[in-house]
């Protein structure tokens, strides 16, 4: 495995890659790697010739400065899993390499709607900062696939955006959430729990399949209340927001019959971490 941590290096391994008319898939992460990561790379090994993950912690979708300086850094550990499951390259730069002219964001990404609402009103600046990292991901490893975890569920769809607006050819590939034996989804957050917090984390979880459970004899709004109320009994946690939405436009539905694809996506702090996770109702 090849680590890389110039951009002419990046240009020069791809365009190398692209001679030999191998296809490239790119696994963008923040590093802090767990299982979840390594099943989009799994994916990506089977159905690329070449792989390249990026392990970079982009300081422009942070919009708390004590979220980003807290956020697990583990690059040694990072590349051994890498080398191990079978990317043939790893993208690490300094944040200098990337924003030379310093972290802040040089261009409005027409994300559409779906940037707007959760995620994107808890953090404003959010997504535009996902957009400007991956864009310029894209362009710098001319990816045929990227992979993304489904945990992360409303990025996918505002990715989905930003490539169309900006008319990149790439495939989107969405995976599923990977989760431990007790239900918590994977995330490098979850580092920062204490362990009395982990304990209690997979309560979200489990308030959100009883709620699929109770949404069949109930209402939308009956259902966001009875999970809420679930979760926010729970010591240490506390529901910042629960949207029972439209899978594929993400605006809110007050009725199930309303589209076929409704999706409830949650965040909650658990202590002081912000833990995010979905389920599909419907």
């Amino acid at each position: 495995m090849v680590i890389i941590t110039k951009i002419p290096q990046l240009i020069a391994y791809v365009a190398e890659q692209k001679e030999q008319g191998h296809s490239i898939g790119l696994v963008p992460t923040m590093g802090a790697l767990h299982a979840g990561h390594m099943s989009l790379v799994e994916r990506a090994v089977k159905e690329s010739d070449t792989v390249i993950a990026s392990v970079f912690v982009n300081p422009t979708q942070f919009n708390n400065p004590n979220d980003l300086a807290t956020y697990p850094r583990t690059e040694e550990e990072d590349c051994r899993l890498l080398a191990g499951a079978g990317v043939s390259a790893v993208f690490m730069p300094e944040v200098c390499e990337m924003y030379p002219d310093g972290a802040h964001q040089e261009k409005e990404f027409d994300l559409g709607e779906a940037a707007e609402v959760m995620e994107g009103k808890f953090r404003p600046g959010h997504f535009q900062g996902v957009a400007q990292i991956v864009s310029r991901l894209f362009e710098l490893c001319r990816p045929d696939r990227a992979y993304f975890g489904e945990k992360d569920f409303q990025q996918i769809a505002v990715i989905r955006n930003m490539v169309r607006s900006e008319g990149i050819k790439v495939e989107i590939i969405a995976c599923p959430i990977k989760r431990a034996d007790d239900g918590l989804a994977l995330s490098s957050r979850n580092a920062l729990l204490t362990p009395e917090q982990r304990a209690v984390a997979p309560s979200i979880y489990k308030a959100l399949k009883e709620g699929v459970e109770y949404s069949r004899t109930h209402g939308v709004r009956e259902t966001h209340h009875h999970i809420v109320e679930a979760i926010n009994a729970v010591p240490e946690l506390e529901t910042e927001y629960l949207e029972i939405v439209d899978g594929r436009t993400l605006l809110p539905v007050e009725e199930w019959e309303e589209s076929p694809d409704v999706v409830g996506c949650i965040t909650v702090y658990c202590g002081r971490v912000r833990l995010i996770d979905n389920i599909r109702f419907r």
